[in-house]
């Protein structure tokens, strides 16, 4: 994907591009990739739009395709979503689930059965919900997934530009400068808006994210803090530690479920599958209050043990 590090998939991982962004898949890195289109003119797709391709090496089966969100996904929830949702599944907060899924899809795709392109849809609105409800703990806990009050055009812009910029060097200056505020104005604007100053979001959006890979991700520390802006991986611990009062490992090794929080419980499902339908309804956003409300009692519960 343009402007970000290549990511190295393998056999069972799942990858959610939640922005949509366009991408190259490569079998080594620097190897030719030609056109998508150019591919399916010389190797049509046959009548269960699969696409055979390629020389004499080993054999790969991807499974693809695309959900059309008839509604937009709740800002709060998009900003949380790194540019590529990679999970894998040996991950404590993935293995549960991805596995008998996978079985499921590999057993549609080798029989070629009638009904299977809407086994594979609904098989897809599974992966989505799962995903997100493993990936959106950490952004749980620390607050992320509260409802947005009021509109301010200038303050959702640099929330937005924080969302899909977490790894870049913000500073307050510079963020003012591109929305069209003082260095003053800023900050007391963005924390009537969202509750928080404009770096403390950003630390927000990048420790969720970094605890997101934690329990989805079989990566190092070192690798999550480079995804998620942070100059090594002691300085992603120190401020882990600070937000989740554990370190990086032993969150991974709790599967997100540290002794202050609450687990996720069926709320989530249904806000997860309702956004997989592209519905935004009356529940799903009482889910969100429910989710906001949990996470200020955890906040309240862990400002009293540390006190």
């Amino acid at each position: 994907m343009c402007g970000l590090d290549p990511v190295k998939l393998g056999e069972g991982d799942l990858v959610i591009l939640a922005h949509g962004h366009g991408h190259v898949m490569r079998n080594e890195p620097g190897t030719a990739a030609p056109a998508l289109d150019a591919v399916i003119a010389d190797h049509p797709l046959d009548a269960s739009a699969r696409l055979k391709y390629g020389g004499d090496g080993a054999r790969t089966r991807l499974l693809c395709g695309g959900l059309a969100l008839g509604t937009p996904l709740p800002t709060r929830l998009l900003a949380c979503l790194p540019p590529i949702l990679q999970m894998d599944s040996v991950s404590l907060g993935v293995s549960s689930w991805i596995d008998a899924v996978f079985a499921l899809v590999r057993q549609e795709a080798d029989r070629a059965a009638p009904g299977a392109q809407a086994i594979f849809a609904k098989l897809a609105d599974i992966f989505l919900s799962q995903a997100l409800r493993a990936y959106l703990t950490g952004a749980d806990q620390t607050g992320l997934l509260q409802l947005q009050s009021g509109r301010d055009a200038q303050i959702e812009k640099a929330a937005e530009l924080l969302s899909q910029q977490p790894t870049r060097q913000w500073t307050l200056q510079g963020l003012a400068r591109e929305v069209g505020l003082s260095r003053t104005l800023l900050p007391a604007r963005f924390r009537e808006a969202n509750g928080d100053s404009p770096m403390r979001h950003l630390a927000k959006l990048r420790l969720g994210q970094a605890a997101g890979y934690l329990i989805t991700a079989n990566l190092s520390v070192e690798a999550i803090a480079r995804r998620t802006g942070y100059a090594s991986d002691a300085s992603l611990s120190k401020a882990f530690k600070r937000e989740f009062g554990v370190s990086p490992g032993t969150y991974r090794r709790c599967g997100g479920q540290i002794p202050w929080s609450e687990p996720l419980d069926d709320s989530h499902v249904s806000l997860a599958a309702a956004l997989a339908h592209g519905q935004q309804s009356v529940a799903a956003a009482g889910s969100l209050e429910r989710i906001e409300q949990r996470g200020e009692q955890a906040r309240a519960r862990r400002a009293e043990r540390m006190a």
